[in-house]
C-alpha cells in the first residue's frame, strides 16, 4: 500500500495561484474551448456555461453567444456520448462538431481549442478521439496538433497523477504509527475495477505506458513527455519549455492533485500556446474549469435550484404541480449499486421500479415490460418519487462491441421510458445516474437540445443543467456518474430536491 504523502515526498509543496488570474490570460487569448464530451458527466466540474447535445451550426452560434459573467463563455460542452458508440460512429461524431463549430467560430471570429473530454478512471475511445481531432482541426484549416495533453486526474473524486502513475485515491488508511494519525493511500487505477471495464480496459497505470499500450506501439512510452509535480509547480516558463519539444501531436502527460496544480497548468498551457504551440487535449473533468479559471462552486441548495427553473418555465412555477421526482439509475458498477441501495433503504416512501434487462433482451416480452414499467412510473410519480432501475446483474458478452449493442438497447428502453413519462407525468425533477444513462435520457428521453450548467450539486462531481428548449424546459436535470460520491451521494442530492423524501 503506497501512502499519498510518500507518493508526494520528492516534490515541491503546491503552489496558490488564483482563478482570477487565470481567466484573464485566457480573457486575453480569446480562445474559446470546445468540449467534446463523451458523456454528460464532464460538466460536473464548471458552471454557468452553456451544453449542446446537438452540434448544428446553429447550436453553435447560440453557444458562442451565450455569456457567462457578462462575458463570452469561455468553453461550450459538446454531448457526443462517444463513449457507448462503437469506433466508427465515434469518430464520424468528432469530425462533425469539429465542422460545425470551426463554421461557427469563423462567423463570430472566435478562435478555437478543441478538447476530448473522457473518464478519470482512462476508459473511452483513446487514441481514436484525439487522432480524429487532429485530423478534422487541419481539414477544416486549423492549425496541425504539436501536443496532446493528458490531464485524466479528478481530485474531489480520488483520482490524482504523481510521478505520471494514476492513482485512486482510497478510502482505506494504511496503519497508523503510534505518534500519527491515519493517512490516505492510493491504488493504481490499474488495479481497480474500471481497468477490467468490458470494451475499454487496460493493464497499467503509468501514463506514458498506458498510451503504448493503447497506441498498439506507435508512440513509445519514452516518447511521452511528463510534467511531473515539480515541473507543474515551477511556474509557467517551465511547463512552457518542457512542452517545448512537441511535435506531430506529441502525447504530454501532466501530473494534478489539486485544484493549484490544474491552474499552474493552465497558466503554463497558455503560455505555451502564446509562444505557437498547437495543443489539443484529453482529459478529466475538473481541467475545464481550472484551464478557463473558474472558481470551484458551492453546491446547489434546493432554493438556487427551483429559483432558476421556475424562473425560466413556461406558464408560471410549474414545478408547484408536480409531486415527485423521477431518479433513473442504469449504472452498474460497484458504487452505484451501493448509492441505489442506501438510497432505497433511506427514502422508504420513494417508489422502486426495476428495469428487467433479461426480458428486454427477448423479442416476446420486451414491448409489453416497457410499456408495463411506464405504466406503474406514471401511476406512481403524482404522489411522490420514483426510482427507475435496471436489474443489478450485468448482462455482457465475450465481444466488446456485443457489450455495447446490449448496453445500447438498455438504454434505448431507458429512453423509452422517460420520454412517454415526461409527455404523460411530468416529474419534478430528474436525477440520471451512470454515463451513458445520464446522456441518453438528456438528449433522447427528455430531449434537451441545449441547456445551461448551473452548477454541481455534490462538491465538484455531479451536475445540475438547465434546459432552455424542449418538452424539459423548466425541468431540473442532474447528471450523476457511475463512479463518482460515496455510499450517502445519490440519497444526498435527491433529498435536496425532493418535497417527499
Amino acid at each position: 500500500m503506497l501512502l499519498e504523502a510518500e507518493a508526494l515526498a520528492a516534490y515541491p509543496a503546491e503552489t496558490q495561484v488564483s482563478a482570477r488570474e487565470v481567466a484573464d490570460a485566457v480573457e486575453r487569448s480569446g480562445r474559446v474551448l470546445v468540449v467534446l464530451d463523451d458523456d454528460p458527466t464532464g460538466t460536473q466540474s464548471v458552471s454557468g456555461l452553456p451544453v449542446l447535445t446537438r452540434w448544428d451550426v446553429e447550436d453553435f452560434r447560440w453557444a458562442f453567444a451565450s455569456r457567462s459573467g457578462g462575458r463570452r463563455a469561455a468553453a461550450v460542452y459538446v454531448l457526443t456520448n462517444t463513449r457507448s458508440l462503437g469506433p466508427d460512429e465515434a469518430a464520424e461524431r468528432n469530425r462533425e462538431v469539429v465542422a460545425a463549430a470551426s463554421e461557427a467560430a469563423q462567423e463570430a471570429g472566435v478562435s478555437l481549442a478543441f478538447v476530448s473530454r473522457s473518464d478519470s478512471t482512462l476508459r473511452g475511445h483513446f487514441p481514436l478521439e484525439t487522432d480524429t481531432l487532429a485530423e478534422a482541426i487541419s481539414a477544416h484549416g486549423g492549425p496541425s496538433v504539436d501536443g496532446v495533453v493528458m490531464v485524466p486526474a479528478f481530485p474531489e473524486a480520488g483520482r490524482v497523477t504523481i510521478g505520471g502513475e494514476h492513482y485512486v485515491r482510497t478510502t482505506a488508511t494504511a496503519p497508523p504509527a503510534a505518534d500519527s494519525s491515519p493517512q490516505p493511500a492510493l491504488t493504481p487505477v490499474s488495479e481497480t475495477e474500471f481497468a477490467r471495464d468490458a470494451t475499454f480496459g487496460f493493464s497499467t497505470s503509468y501514463l506514458p505506458a498506458y498510451v503504448e499500450e493503447k497506441t498498439n506501439g506507435r508512440v513509445r512510452a519514452e516518447d511521452v513527455i511528463v510534467l511531473d509535480l515539480g515541473t507543474v509547480r515551477s511556474g509557467a516558463p517551465a511547463i512552457a519549455d518542457a512542452i517545448t519539444p512537441a511535435h506531430g501531436s506529441t502525447p504530454i502527460v501532466a501530473d494534478v492533485t489539486g485544484e493549484n496544480d490544474l491552474r499552474a497548468l493552465a497558466l503554463g498551457l497558455e503560455e505555451a500556446e502564446r509562444r505557437g504551440k498547437q495543443l489539443l487535449y484529453r482529459v478529466g473533468p475538473p481541467f475545464v474549469r481550472g484551464r478557463i479559471g473558474q472558481e470551484v462552486h458551492a453546491p446547489l441548495m434546493a432554493e438556487e435550484v427551483y429559483g432558476t427553473s421556475a424562473a425560466s418555465a413556461t406558464g408560471g412555477a410549474r414545478e408547484d404541480l408536480r409531486a415527485g421526482g423521477l431518479i433513473v439509475v442504469g449504472s452498474h458498477v460497484g458504487l452505484t449499486t451501493r448509492q441505489l441501495a442506501a438510497l432505497k433503504a433511506q427514502h422508504s416512501s420513494a417508489e422502486s421500479i426495476e428495469i428487467d434487462v433479461n426480458q428486454l433482451l427477448d423479442p416476446a416480452a420486451a414491448d409489453a415490460h416497457i410499456e408495463a414499467t411506464v405504466g406503474a412510473v406514471v401511476r406512481h410519480l403524482p404522489k411522490g418519487d420514483v426510482i427507475l432501475h435496471t436489474s443489478r446483474t450485468l448482462v455482457k458478452a465475450d465481444d466488446p462491441e456485443q457489450s455495447l449493442e446490449i448496453a445500447r438497447m438498455v438504454s434505448a428502453a431507458v429512453v423509452s421510458v422517460v420520454r412517454t413519462v415526461l409527455k404523460t407525468a411530468p416529474p419534478r425533477f430528474v436525477i440520471a445516474k451512470g454515463g451513458i444513462t445520464s446522456s441518453d435520457v438528456a438528449a433522447h428521453g427528455l430531449e434537451i437540445r441545449r441547456a445551461i450548467v448551473r452548477g454541481p450539486m455534490l462538491p465538484g462531481i455531479v451536475s445540475l443543467w438547465e434546459p432552455v428548449d424542449g418538452p424539459a424546459r423548466g425541468i431540473p436535470y442532474v447528471v450523476f456518474a457511475g463512479n463518482v460520491g460515496n455510499d450517502e451521494s445519490l440519497a444526498k442530492v435527491t433529498k435536496t430536491l425532493s418535497v417527499t423524501f
